[in-house]
């Protein structure tokens, strides 16, 4: 059953497109922790994602897609004080919800996220946490598969997120740094190692860093969104045919 609305205050926000495989164990993680509710923004699946969230106990409601519409449409929707956004695939650990409370009570902190995790095994993937955490860590820039979390009056005041073709969460990332510090908690997030295993480690790896370095030096999300489509459909290959 869902969380009743009176007795809310975080409200996870999950955008989804197609994610039959992992979001039905995602929500059923989630819905019997007090004080949570379960929002799936989903844009236009078509498989059986919007069934499986919604057996699961989540509340599903229609976005438009794009993760950023998504998020946005999610967050309108929640009842939370505090919003959390969680990729479908990745899985938050036990005890979260009452480290997000304290960490957002804590003084100078306007948002917060998780140490990154990788559910696989291989030597390359806990390298990949060590450098993602390092990062996160020095620079304040984590990612969306890390579970960013922030007061919803906070993300109101930031105009949500800004709904471009990529680097959604980035982009909000940077603006709240502005503001005041992001947390980043002990604990880690799991998330699943499809990506890099539907295309190898190395390839995903770089696609990543090409991507990330085009949005530091300007080129438009618009753009470096067809570059990775076409990188998907050239197996990894952005120049490929």
């Amino acid at each position: 059953m869902l969380t009743a609305r009176k007795t809310c205050d975080i409200s996870i926000v999950i955008p989804t497109l197609n994610e039959a495989l992992c979001i039905g164990q995602t929500v059923t993680e989630l819905v019997d922790q007090p004080g949570v509710e379960v929002i799936v923004a989903d844009g236009g699946s078509s498989d059986q994602t919007v069934s499986l969230a919604t057996q699961a106990g989540a509340r599903v409601i229609p976005a438009p897609p794009g993760r950023g519409s998504q998020q946005n449409a999610g967050a309108h929707a929640a009842q939370g004080k505090i919003l959390l956004f969680l990729h479908a695939d990745t899985r938050l650990p036990e005890g979260f919800a009452p480290q997000i409370r304290t960490t957002l009570a804590e003084r100078g902190v306007v948002a917060g996220f998780f140490r990154f995790g990788v559910d696989a095994k291989g030597w390359q993937f806990r390298l990949l946490e060590q450098c993602t955490n390092w990062r996160a860590s020095w620079f304040g820039l984590p990612y969306g598969d890390q579970g960013l979390f922030l007061s919803a009056d906070r993300f109101k005041t930031m105009e949500g997120f800004r709904e471009i073709a990529l680097l959604e969460d980035l982009d909000l990332v940077l603006r709240l740094r502005k503001n005041g510090r992001l947390a980043l908690l002990a604990t880690p997030v799991r998330t699943s190692a499809r990506r890099w295993q539907r295309l190898g480690f190395a390839r995903t790896t770089m696609i990543n860093q090409i991507i990330l370095l085009g949005f530091f030096f300007g080129i438009s999300p618009d753009r470096l969104a067809r570059w990775y489509g076409r990188s998907q459909e050239n197996n990894g290959r952005f120049f490929g045919k």
